[in-house]
């Protein structure tokens, strides 16, 4: 039988929506705080000739820009104001993560609650101003020394006040789409973070479709296959959402104890599990760590002959390539398992479970909970991990055998799927609450009336 909360969800509509005011509020501010966004992505960077700019990027493609540049919404490809997109936030939090896990005193501040926590996210707020820092000061310097086959620069005028300018913009530009997803979180629906990251991915979706109609149009590619990319893009999504939603459920069972002439207690819960508990961390940080050498190969071959290295990693490496695959794969599952070693620690659970007195049936408290719950755990994710190569690898070799959108990539889908599901889910907790409240005071205006 469906519990309540079941029964709510599932009798929900936009009706529902339409009366609940502070959930309409929250969705409101959502929207209006992505549409900031999008605005901004449109706002240039001072001293860039967009021209050569998308000439040198058209040249570059299938490099790290085009991972960068579709996480941004296409921001660094117009070198906006939000060219840095949130992503030295993300990449604050996950240092901050790991430090956590090798610092006694960080772990001890995680440990402290509410205060903590803050203290963490003021150090991950400062980590990122410090990495936007030198990716602004980073990407200043490319620009000057990025050129068009026919010598023309993609920097007006190089020197140290387009440096200083463009440092100060693309940091900038960084904190306040920090700032804008924390408001987001506070006060809208869905993690702002991750809103911000889909929103951009979303608003380039259109024109790759286009772009992909006009490859069969044109005859790079034939109707057979673009129908059976369609299909096949549909199946990845519904395989997404069933093995996001995947979990694999622990029973914990709490003893009965006797108050007086009572008995509290006894009631049986489970510890969910989740079949990825990486989430979209590994096919990102992989896909990444592969293409910087294509780029420092794109780069180098406007400088004169490439060195044999150069050359063999271009011939090796490449999108399609086997070898290529291969170590995307194994990035993928070596990502998987130490991100996950890292945010589920299967001590802490043990020692929390044994705190409450709770107890998986047939396993001690203590060591042989956590060897328990760590020997589960290992093997969800490996086939967590299997799960996300498959889904990154197979697009990824579509887009080197029929030239693809980028945004068509396992990695891009992940994201999307992922940020949806979990926006729907707030929304319907949002929801739930409202028509639980309604019913209290249904209640309270019945017992007055008696």
């Amino acid at each position: 039988m469906a519990s309540a909360a079941e029964q709510l969800a599932a009798n929900f509509n936009f009706g529902a929506i339409a009366k609940a005011t502070e959930l309409k509020q929250r969705i409101w501010f959502t929207l209006g705080a992505l549409i900031v966004y999008r605005l901004g992505s449109y706002i240039p960077v001072p001293g860039i000739d967009a021209q050569v700019l998308q000439d040198i990027f058209h040249s570059q493609a299938g490099g790290i820009l085009d991972v960068f540049d579709m996480f941004s919404g296409g921001s660094l490809r117009r070198m906006t104001i939000f060219a840095l997109s949130i992503m030295p936030y993300i990449s604050a939090a996950i240092i901050m993560q790991l430090l956590t896990a090798v610092s006694p005193t960080l772990e001890q501040l995680k440990k402290e609650g509410e205060s903590g926590r803050k203290k963490i996210n003021q150090y991950t707020r400062y980590g990122t101003v410090v990495l936007a820092l030198f990716q602004a000061y980073g990407i200043a310097i490319g620009l000057e020394g990025m050129n068009t086959s026919g010598g023309m620069s993609a920097v007006v005028n190089p020197g140290l006040f387009f440096r200083v300018e463009t440092v100060i913009t693309l940091t900038g530009g960084t904190i306040f789409l920090m700032w804008l997803g924390e408001q987001i979180t506070q006060r809208g629906v869905g993690n702002g973070i991750s809103l911000i990251i889909f929103a951009g991915i979303v608003a380039r979706l259109p024109i790759a479709i286009a772009q992909l109609f006009e490859l069969s149009r044109v005859g790079e590619i034939s109707w057979p296959v673009l129908i059976l990319f369609l299909a096949m893009a549909v199946g990845v999504i519904a395989f997404i959402v069933f093995m996001e939603r995947a979990q694999r459920r622990l029973i914990v069972q709490y003893p009965k104890r006797q108050v007086g002439n009572r008995m509290f207690g006894g009631e049986s819960t489970h510890l969910p599990l989740k079949l990825n508990p990486s989430g979209v961390i590994p096919p990102i940080f992989a896909s990444s760590l592969l293409l910087m050498p294509l780029t420092v190969v794109g780069f180098a071959g406007s400088t004169g002959a490439q060195p044999a290295w150069l050359t063999w990693i271009t011939t090796n490496i490449g999108h399609g390539q086997p070898l290529y695959m291969l170590l995307y794969v194994a990035l993928i599952v070596f990502f998987a398992f130490f991100y996950t070693a890292i945010v589920f620690n299967p001590v802490d659970t043990a020692d929390n479970l044994k705190k409450h007195g709770g107890f998986i049936p047939g396993i001690r408290p203590g060591k042989n909970t956590a060897d328990y719950i760590n020997y589960v755990l290992m093997r969800l994710v490996t086939l967590g991990s299997l799960y996300l190569a498959a889904v990154s690898v197979l697009p990824e070799i579509l887009i080197a055998r029929y030239a693809v959108p980028f945004y068509f990539g396992g990695t891009s889908l992940l994201i999307v799927v992922s940020v949806t599901m979990d926006t729907v889910a707030q929304i319907h907790s949002h929801l739930l609450a409202h028509q639980y409240e309604g019913l209290i005071k249904k209640a309270k205006l019945r017992g007055a009336r008696r």
